[in-house]
């Protein structure tokens, strides 16, 4: 038993702090002002300038996806293209690895203002195959020995650039279907435990993965479900399979069913392919990938399945798009407690807003999209207009209206990190769709654990609930707004005990994994 003594941020209905909670068998069994006599001989944790808060959840990422490239070579820092290459070539040469991947590569980050180029990725790696993805995770560009082996696929698809080597759409997804299916299941594995020992350093507790971007017959989703399964540690993992398919999650008995790729509406703003009502500076719209019939059909068909649908859309059109669909499924079949969600939410418009006010429609944003360093600000306003682009991650908008907004990182297109999302909500460049910290900390905690029906369990310090909890360094409520970036994580503790590393022998973990009978 243990009995913590100092700011207890509970994160409750009423956003108390308490300076007791005690703690024991992973379970809360009191938190408050007043520490009861039966307590008193609990082994005290004095907290002292620190505070007690619940683990964070991060409720939009892609964990195959992320475990894949973190494993690679992130090229983020890249001040230019030529920086960018030697970094490449060095990871060439100390590489076994007959494919090899690297991520983030951004034109709006380098001084050059352009992707590096298939001939310049050719100088410094002409003998294997190389896939440079782009930091939104939308386009790749990839060498001329990986673009000779799949160039038959390719040529026949939207979005291929031999000259440059860049693809995008579908010639992207092709290009990722390749790479994703030459990783063997062992070092799959082992990539996943690595990722969630990384992201419970961020005090990160609980994650929804979206799965299935290309591996044969969605091994990817089996792989997480297996993963899942095989932790030992209080680590939480919810998958969204992302696909139109109801069957695929219903086969797999899995209570979701969204994401990206095959539930994507639209595209992103970094390829300009996220749909638009109005057209961007240059004339274009952007891509819709469905028609308005097909996404209520799939909608449909999901909610009357009784899974939670989640789908992305970042431009205004797709957003409207989106809550028409899921407006269309609840008439056609009413669900009090179905917690489908938006994912993005970049550009919402009023009309959709009312929508997901009304219909209790949730939504996993992106608050590391703000003031982002791969999708500047003054790219923003040169594709979109100033005006338009100050419209962009309305939090305060969200908040406003009721709207139960978490927040995620969409790993890997930025890396997890808690504390720069509550810093950025909070210091939102504009002043009106800022939050509350205490709203914030809600989004990456609280409403995160809703978003996955586990709010019951988790989210909040309260009785009963698993003793889930990060000791972060500073009280966030205490301290300025503009020094919210410099709060560490200090410990993750799950179920009352420290964050133990899921390293351990892959086999037998999988194997766990694979014979568990557990959801």
């Amino acid at each position: 038993m243990k009995c913590y003594v100092g700011s207890i941020i509970t994160v409750n209905e009423n956003d108390d702090v308490f300076g007791y909670l005690v703690e024991d068998h992973g379970k809360i069994l009191y938190v408050g002002n007043q520490l009861p006599k039966e307590y008193e001989q609990a082994e005290r944790i004095e907290l002292g300038d620190k505070a007690l808060i619940p683990s964070f959840v991060d409720t939009h990422q892609h964990l195959a996806s992320f475990s894949t490239f973190q494993a690679g070579l992130n090229v983020m820092d890249a001040e230019t293209n030529i920086e960018l290459a030697s970094m490449i070539q060095k990871f060439v040469n100390h590489s076994k690895e007959k494919t090899l991947i690297c991520f983030g590569a951004s034109p709006y980050s380098v001084k050059e203002g352009k992707l590096i180029s298939r001939k310049e990725l050719d100088l410094v790696c002409p003998d294997k195959e190389i896939m440079v993805v782009k930091y939104d995770g939308h386009a790749c560009i990839i060498n001329s020995k990986l673009m000779n082996r799949l160039k038959k696929k390719l040529e026949k698809l939207r979005g291929y650039h031999p000259e440059t080597g860049e693809m995008n759409q579908e010639a992207f997804f092709a290009c990722s279907d390749y790479i994703t299916n030459s990783i063997s299941i062992p070092r799959l594995f082992r990539n996943m435990q690595n990722a969630a020992d990384f992201m419970a350093s961020k005090g990160i507790g609980c994650v929804h993965s979206v799965s299935g971007v290309g591996f044969i017959g969605n091994l990817d989703i089996s792989m997480e479900q297996a993963f899942a399964k095989s932790l030992r540690n209080g680590m939480q993992v919810r998958i969204f399979p992302q696909s139109m398919d109801v069957k695929v999650a219903t086969s797999r008995k899995l209570p979701r069913i969204g994401g990206c790729f095959q539930c994507a509406l639209d595209g992103c703003f970094g390829s300009q392919d996220a749909s638009l009502n109005e057209p961007y500076t240059d004339g274009s719209s952007g891509v819709l990938y469905y028609t308005d019939e097909q996404v209520i059909d799939f909608c449909k068909r999901a909610n009357r399945a009784g899974l939670q649908i989640e789908m992305h859309a970042i431009g205004d059109k797709a957003f409207d798009q989106a809550c028409r669909a899921i407006k269309a499924a609840l008439d056609d079949y009413p669900r009090e407690n179905h917690r489908h969600g938006i994912i993005h939410d970049c550009l919402p418009t009023e009309e959709g807003v009312k929508i997901c006010r009304d219909y209790h429609i949730q939504m996993p944003v992106q608050s590391a999209f703000i003031n982002w360093k791969q999708e500047p600000d003054e790219y923003l306003e040169a594709i979109l207009g100033k005006e338009r682009a100050e419209k962009l991650n309305p939090l305060g908008t969200f908040v406003r209206n009721g709207i139960i907004i978490s927040d995620g990182s969409d790993a890997p297109c930025t890396t997890p990190n808690p504390i720069a999302w509550i810093d950025k909500a909070v210091n939102h460049p504009v002043h009106g769709e800022a939050i509350s910290v205490q709203d914030a900390l809600r989004m990456c905690t609280y409403n995160g654990y809703y978003a996955s029906f586990d709010e019951d369990k988790r989210g909040s310090l309260e009785v009963g609930k698993f003793a889930d909890m990060v000791i972060l360094s500073e009280n966030p409520y205490e301290v300025e707004k503009t020094d919210l970036k410099n709060i560490k994580v200090e410990q993750l503790l799950l179920q009352g005990l420290p964050y133990r590393s899921c390293r351990e022998n892959i086999f037998k973990a999988a194997l766990r994994g694979l014979l568990s009978r557990d959801a």
